[in-house]
């Protein structure tokens, strides 16, 4: 990670004490891929982005340092590991680099993270009674206590009187992110939309203020909550909660796994559970795996990163091979007694997590459950975020078939 004595030298050497606010605007325009300088679409378009985050920040020398931060990741990346990742748009890139640059200037070297930045930083959006694209929205509290709630979205475009319900836990490692996060919010719209389902965004608690098991617990008492709900309004009619799937990316996926493992012990008698979407999913363990080697500084998760996030989430003094973090490893839960539901793998080619998620898919397929495999391999990690990929059209296409096969094979049963 690029030290903040670094970035403020960058800065200064590159942009001068006084840049604000003569040349604030000249800072994006340093900070931006030569590519998108050509062509006035893409001079408005970096102008548009740049005053955004200006509108959202009270401090705005922290975007000084995001650009700085970004650039000189991404310039050390490059310089080590030239095939981190794929030809991407420079919209794209820019992004990736916002983001990770964000987690890292959060993460502070005591292992906690400065909350109040992040909330600057993280750009999120209300929910939307009133439909937008064909999807209205609404926030529910399952417990108020440990602010536990999730976003609810319901197509309104569609005729069908019953939907598959998705239950959907959001990405960030278990420390960051919501369903509020603009991405997260645009990505389970799609899914209400194109699949269509009726998409419940779970918010989690995050570490490492609550390690393991706090994520995992609520990940499954949402469940509990939408079997034993005795207030009919908080599911559409359209609603078929015995057509449930768990859905997740990244630490999402992770926390999909395992509520599905836990779920088998539940006596639930409303929701049933046919199909898990397990996208890109967040696994590891101690041993260091060929790909996580090959792509070492690979874009968002980048092997220091995920260290750092699984020391922020696993019990203190616990090693990446717990149970959590590795599920084929040593001290596994098996799951070849277990009801486990239909399973789909999504794996990118430039995802240095790639090792663990292809082991997870075998380790399925030789416990007897029904697993699918789809690999996408010019696919960074979180390329389904970014609309403007075509494999993340691609991969919503691949979730739908999923979701109508595996409905229609729970009837046959």
């Amino acid at each position: 990670m690029v030290g903040n004595d670094v970035i403020t030298s960058y800065i200064l050497k590159n942009i001068g004490r006084h840049w604000w606010p003569t040349q604030g605007l000249l800072c994006l325009t340093f900070f931006t891929p030569p590519d998108a300088i050509n062509g006035q679409d893409s001079c408005d378009f970096r102008t548009r982005i740049f005053i955004s985050y200006l509108n959202n920040s009270s401090s705005p020398f922290i975007l000084v340092q995001l650009f700085a931060r970004a650039q000189l990741t991404d310039m050390c990346s490059s310089n080590s590991s030239p095939s981190v990742s794929p030809a991407l748009p420079w919209k794209t890139r820019l992004s990736i680099r916002l983001l990770s640059a964000a987690t890292d200037l959060v993460r502070r070297p005591n292992g906690t993270i400065n909350r109040r930045l992040m909330s600057l930083l993280d750009f999120t959006t209300p929910a939307t009674p009133k439909p937008i694209n064909g999807v209205k929205s609404s926030d529910i509290i399952v417990d108020p206590i440990r602010n536990l709630w999730f976003r609810l979205f319901i197509p309104t475009a569609t005729t069908s009187t019953s939907l598959p319900v998705l239950i959907f836990y959001h990405g960030g490692g278990f420390a960051f992110l919501s369903p509020s996060s603009k991405a997260y919010d645009a990505v389970c719209r799609r899914f209400a939309s194109e699949l269509p389902a009726v998409v419940i965004s779970v918010h989690y608690r995050l570490s490492p203020e609550h390690r393991f098991p706090c994520q995992y617990d609520d990940g499954l008492d949402v469940l509990k909550f939408l079997d034993g709900s005795h207030d009919e309004s908080v599911l559409p009619d359209m609603a078929d909660t015995s057509k449930c799937f768990l859905a997740g990316d990244s630490a999402g996926a992770n926390l999909a796994h395992h509520v599905a493992v836990r779920a088998f012990g539940e006596r639930f008698r409303k929701v049933k559970i046919v199909g898990l979407v397990s996208i890109q999913p967040f696994f590891g363990g101690e041993e260091r795996t060929e790909s996580e080697i090959r792509l070492l500084r690979a874009p968002i998760v980048s092997l220091d990163r995920t260290d750092w996030m699984w020391k922020a989430f696993l019990p203190e003094g616990a090693n990446r091979d717990h149970e959590a973090a590795n599920v084929i490893g040593p001290n596994a839960v098996d799951i070849s007694g277990l009801d486990y539901p239909d399973t789909l793998v999504v794996v990118g080619g430039f995802d240095p997590l790639q090792d663990w998620q292809k082991r997870y898919y075998d380790w399925l397929k030789k416990s007897g459950k029904e697993a699918r495999l789809l690999e996408y391999p010019n696919s960074i990690h979180a390329f389904y975020v970014f609309p403007e990929l075509p494999e993340a059209s691609q991969l919503l296409e691949q979730i739908k078939d999923f979701v109508t096969s595996s409905a229609l094979k729970s009837k046959l049963r």
